[in-house]
This record gives C-alpha cells, structure tokens and sequence, in this order.
C-alpha cells in the first residue's frame, strides 16, 4: 500500500527539487525514498524505478520550460523572440540546473510523445517564422538554435567562461547578434 501523503506529483516535484540541489545524475529512488524517510518499495505505486522518476523531472522541467518560452514569446517576433526565448533557457539554467540538465534527459518515444518536447520545436519554429525561412532551412536552423542555446548555458554552468573577459553576458548578447544576423542572411538568399 503506498505510503498516505505520497503521489507522482509530489514525488517527482521533490525529485526536481533533489535535482536542483544535487545534480540531475544523483537524483534515484532511493535518494528520493530517504528525503521522504520512506522504503524505496513505498515509492513504486508511483515510479517505476530511478529511470521512470527522472523521465518524470525531465517532463516536468520540458513543461516549465515550455510554459515560460510561451509567456516571453507572446507578441514577439525577430530577434526579439530570438533574445526572448534564449534567455528563458539561460534563466531556466541558473535558476534550477538539475531540471535545465533533465529538460535534456533521453526520453523513449512514447515519453516524448507524452512531453512538452514538441512545444519547444513549435516555439522555435514560430521565432524562425520572423526570418522567413524556406521549410527544409527550418529544420537547420531549429537545430542550430538548440545548439548553440544549450552548448553556451552548458559551457557557462559548467564555469567554462569564468576566467577570462569579456564578462558572459557580453559575449550571450554577441552570440544573438550574431545568430539573429545569420538567420535573416540565410533567409535573404
């Protein structure tokens, strides 16, 4: 019988919350079973097992994410929604680095299907709809803006451009000038 108090949400919020404070990696069922000061056994009417309780944060962390990148693009376009969604990322990242780290987390299809992945894709593609690019360009450039968002807030987290100027936030602002040129130069041609 599951332990009176305990559900999915409360356990895979709690998860977040380890996640933030610990590292993504660290985060298991039995890390979780003894923040509740429960057995582990009492954790799985709601979780399969450590990997079904991470798919879960990472869910929870695509959703969050989704719902802020929704709220800053609103009535947006260009680079300002470029700059917009960019720094929901970065903010996300500073904010809570376990959830940023499982927003990355590898889903199976159906747990995919189940997120918000396919809002951030349609976010993405609603900035690109600014720069008028030609559909199969849409994929490459849905593609490089992820890359470069999560490459930069990865090296950053990671304290990679702590030791040397300019500050990173001087260089963050260059990255966009320099993603928002690319994207209306592609376009152009």
């Amino acid at each position: 019988m599951a332990r009176i108090g305990l559900t999915t949400e409360r356990l895979v919020r709690a998860g977040a919350e380890l996640a933030d404070e610990v590292g993504f990696e660290q985060v298991t069922a039995s890390a979780l079973a003894r923040r509740f000061d429960v057995k582990v056994a009492s954790l799985y009417s709601h979780v399969r097992n450590s990997r079904d309780l991470q798919a879960k944060i990472a869910q929870l962390a695509l959703e969050e994410l989704a719902d802020r990148g929704a709220s800053a693009l609103a009535g947006r376009a260009g680079k300002d929604a470029l700059t917009a969604l960019a720094n929901v990322y970065r903010d996300y990242a500073r904010e809570h680095p376990g959830r940023y780290d499982a927003s990355r987390f590898r889903l199976t299809p159906q747990e995919a299907a189940a997120s918000a992945g396919g809002r951030h894709s349609e976010m993405m593609r609603a900035i690109l709809r600014g720069y008028d690019l030609a559909v199969p360009d849409q994929t490459h450039a849905v593609r490089l803006l992820g890359s470069v968002f999560h490459g930069y807030i990865s090296l950053e987290l990671a304290g990679g451009f702590s030791h040397s100027a300019p500050d990173p936030q001087e260089s963050w602002s260059w990255t966009l000038d320099a993603l928002d040129a690319l994207l209306r130069d592609r376009a152009a041609k």
